[in-house]
Parts: C-alpha cells; sequence; structure tokens
C-alpha cells in the first residue's frame, strides 16, 4: 500500500542548520539555526577564513566539549559557509574497526570522498521553479516499516511556460537528495536526469531561517535552453570507477566494498590535475568529521597527521567529549585520547553547556523544524527537562508529544502532552535510578 504526500519532510537533528550565524565578522545569538555558542561560532567563522585563504594545510580542528553542546552542527556548518557543493563526511571512530578492510584504507576512503571535482558541461536542460512536488510513498522493498518513492509529480514554471511531469522514484529521490522543495529554482539535465539546485526563487521566501536561503528570480522564457551544466563528484566516485575497469555501471549499482591500490589513485589524481588545467573541472575540497575520535588508535592517529599534509587534503574536523583518557593502543594518557605531536597542530575550539534561555530558544526551532505547535506552558517545561535532564532528551519528546496531543484530538502539545511522553520514554537520569531501584532484578 502507498500513500501520497503533497510535501515531502526529511527531518534530521541538524536540518536546521544552515550556516554559522555570523554577520560582518561577529555572531549573532539566534541566527541559521543556531543558539548561543557565541565564542565557538565566532572561533569556527575564522576557520572558515583560514579555509578559503587557503592557510589551513598540515592544521585540522577539534571541537572540544560536554555531550550535546553543538560539535556535529559546527561542523555541519563550517560545511555550509565554504559552499553549497562543498562534501560533508562524517564519520565515527568506531567505524574503522567495522570493516573488512584495513582501517587506514577506511580513513583513506573516507579522505577521498570529503573532496569534491566539480565538472563542468553545456547541456540541454529543463530551468524553472518548482511550483508544486507531490511525491508517492510505498514500502521499501526490503524493508517493510521503512517509505520510501516511488513515483512523483513535478509542476515546473517560468515567467511564461508551465508544464506537468510526471517522474520516477528514483528521480524524485534525486531531487530530495539535493533538497529541493516547492518555490526552488531548479535545473534538470534532460539527458541524465541530474538535478541541480539554484536557490529560493522570490516570493516563495519561508517565514523562518531566510538569511541561510539564496533567492534567485525566477526564470524567464522557455523552460527547455541550454546551459553549462555543473555537477560534484568525489575523489573516491572516480577512485572506484577507474578500479572496476571504468564502468560507469558499477558505479552506479556498486559491488563489493575492497581496497584501491595507490595505482589507481595516482591515475585519478594525474586525470583530475589535467581537467583542472584545461578549465574543465575544479578542485573543492571538503570536511571530513570524525566524531568520538578518541575511540581511533595510535596507528589511525599517525596516518591522519601524515593525509594532512597531502596536497588535495580535506579539511579534518575531530571532535571529542572525553578528558584525559589512554591513547587506544597504548597506556600513555592524553588530552581526549589524541597524541600529543597531532594535538599539537589542531585549532582547538570548546563548546559550553546551553543556558536555559538558550535551551528555551534552540526547542522552538526544532520545533518548528519538526511541525510541532506548542502552547508556551509546555515550550517551559520542555525547558525545564532540557535544563535538568538534557538538551537531546527534551528534543526527542516533540514528536512523540505531538503524537499524544493529535490523539486526544488538539491541534497544540501542552504540558499533559509532555508528561505523558516524558513518562513513556524516561530519561538517561530515570533509567539509572530505576537500574538502581532494581539492581538484583538484572542480569549482571
Amino acid at each position: 500500500m502507498s500513500v501520497s504526500l503533497r510535501r515531502f519532510e526529511r527531518i534530521h537533528i541538524h536540518s536546521h542548520i544552515k550556516g554559522l550565524g555570523v554577520k560582518n565578522g561577529e555572531p549573532l545569538p539566534v541566527s541559521e539555526g543556531f543558539v548561543g555558542q557565541l565564542e565557538a561560532r565566532k572561533a569556527a567563522w575564522i576557520v572558515v577564513q583560514l579555509i578559503k585563504q587557503g592557510k589551513m594545510a598540515g592544521r585540522g580542528v577539534l571541537l572540544a566539549g560536554p555531550p550535546g553542546t553543538g560539535k556535529t552542527a559546527l561542523a555541519i556548518a563550517i560545511a555550509k559557509e565554504l559552499g553549497e557543493d562543498t562534501p560533508f563526511v562524517a564519520l565515527s571512530g568506531s567505524e574503522i574497526y567495522s570493516s573488512e578492510i584495513k582501517k587506514t584504507e577506511i580513513l583513506m576512503q573516507s579522505l577521498r570522498r570529503a573532496i569534491g571535482v566539480r565538472i563542468h558541461e553545456f547541456r540541454r536542460i529543463l530551468e524553472g521553479v518548482v511550483k508544486k512536488l507531490e511525491v508517492k510513498l510505498g514500502p521499501h522493498p526490503y524493508n517493510p516499516y521503512q517509505q520510501v518513492p516511488v513515483e512523483g509529480t513535478i509542476v515546473l514554471a517560468t515567467t511564461s511556460e508551465e508544464r506537468r511531469l510526471k517522474v520516477s522514484g528514483n528521480f524524485v529521490a534525486e531531487l530530495l537528495s539535493k533538497g529541493v522543495s516547492e518555490g526552488d529554482v531548479v535545473w534538470i539535465d534532460l539527458e541524465t536526469g541530474r538535478v541541480h539546485r539554484v536557490g529560493r526563487a522570490k516570493g516563495f521566501e519561508k517565514e523562518y531561517d531566510i538569511y541561510g536561503e539564496k533567492l534567485v528570480e525566477t526564470p524567464k522564457g522557455s523552460l527547455e535552453k541550454e546551459r553549462e551544466f555543473i555537477h560534484t563528484v568525489t575523489l573516491h566516485d572516480l577512485d572506484v570507477m577507474h578500479s572496476r575497469s571504468g564502468s560507469l555501471l558499477m558505479l552506479l549499482f556498486g559491488g563489493e566494498q575492497r581496497e584501491i591500490s595507490p595505482e589507481v589513485r595516482s591515475r585519478v589524481d594525474e586525470a583530475v590535475k589535467s581537467w583542472v588545467d584545461e578549465g574543465r573541472a575544479e578542485l573543492l575540497p571538503g570536511v571530513l568529521f570524525i566524531d568520538d575520535v578518541h575511540m581511533l588508535d595510535i596507528e589511525s592517529f599517525s596516518f591522519l597527521s601524515r593525509a594532512m599534509e597531502n596536497e588535495l587534503a580535506p579539511i579534518i574536523i575531530l571532535a571529542s567529549n572525553r578528558g584525559f583518557t589512554k591513547i587506544r593502543g597504548t597506556d600513555i594518557k592524553s588530552p581526549h585520547g589524541i597524541p600529543l605531536d597531532l594535538l599539537d597542530r589542531l585549532l582547538i575550539i570548546k563548546t559550553r553547556p546551553y543556558r536555559p534561555n538558550e535551551i528555551r530558544e534552540i526547542l522552538k526551532i526544532r520545533a518548528r523544524e519538526e511541525n510541532v505547535e506548542l502552547t508556551e506552558e509546555a515550550l517551559e517545561y520542555l525547558t525545564r527537562i532540557g535544563s535538568k535532564e538534557s538538551l537531546r532528551y527534551a528534543s526527542q519528546l516533540l514528536t512523540p508529544a505531538k503524537i499524544l496531543a493529535l490523539n486526544r484530538g488538539a491541534d497544540k502539545v501542552d504540558v499533559r502532552d509532555v508528561e505523558e511522553a516524558s513518562r513513556l520514554f524516561v530519561s538517561m537520569v530515570e533509567s539509572s535510578k530505576y537500574l538502581r531501584e532494581l539492581e538484583e532484578s538484572f542480569l549482571k
């Protein structure tokens, strides 16, 4: 069974982050999805300026702070400040141990995923503003509990022409992966179906976060025209294609995960450099974000230190919520579990716990992002929960509370809904208290 939706929304824990929220070199108290963390955001803005000026070679960034203080959000915002097409690759420190290939190969592949190659071509395209986007969902072929696009309808218009197009589920997925929604101006390659989001059409502005939107004019004339089409692949994409006899089919449909030889990577690097010299392409260094960096071992840290010096290295951002702890694979204790020689090459940005008024603003933003209407009393109650328990826990209660409100026929979430949600889904503190009360009943 499938359902039709007028608007398909993808909610992510950091989907409200549009940038660092810095204007004229100074962070605004509430801007582009960010609240507070003024010092950390100003430091991150300076890092962005260093990157744009090409003065970050041989260095990385460490975001250090307690859990739930916006370290991942800062890394995402840095990538967004560098440009719309900037590759952003997120990796957990523990992921390098869960693969059949070497740890250093996982890190190398992640590094090359974080380097984009922007290729320029002249193509026949459809250019217009998306006036309507309807998505039909159906069950995932391998997971019946998950809904995926199976087909859709898009209405594309210019100032003088309008066309209704019926499109496949794959095309809809392409639109959604680029963050396209009603009111966006897009280019659609007629031959390949690739989509490029140009910006938001003037007259279709959202009520919020307009500061982070690129506003453009509604296209004029015919929908069909010839334009320079720009698309981005990563060095890793090219590595995979070359390692599989240059087969685009293998690149699209994949295969077993395996190591890529240095010779293949060398050939790819030479090809890309020639494209750049000919003006057909440009390199787009992105961001490799490694969370829980204390999980890396001494071998991995040594590899990262060397990788930072490579001329094709992306920006490496590490995050840690640990204090003094052992470097994995040694008996040496170090700040954040990072070797001192690597730590000395990092620009360290500290994040601090949020104040109650900041928690309140963040909850308002998250509620708006998740389409949850709160009464003032419910917002204040959630703020107290966020201050006492954690911001993450308070945020996680928003949608369950909305479901409870809808179940009793209300449009707005009030205190009783939040209270019931917090009883059904307990906090970490409550869970620990429960364990202490029934300690003898649990297996050890």
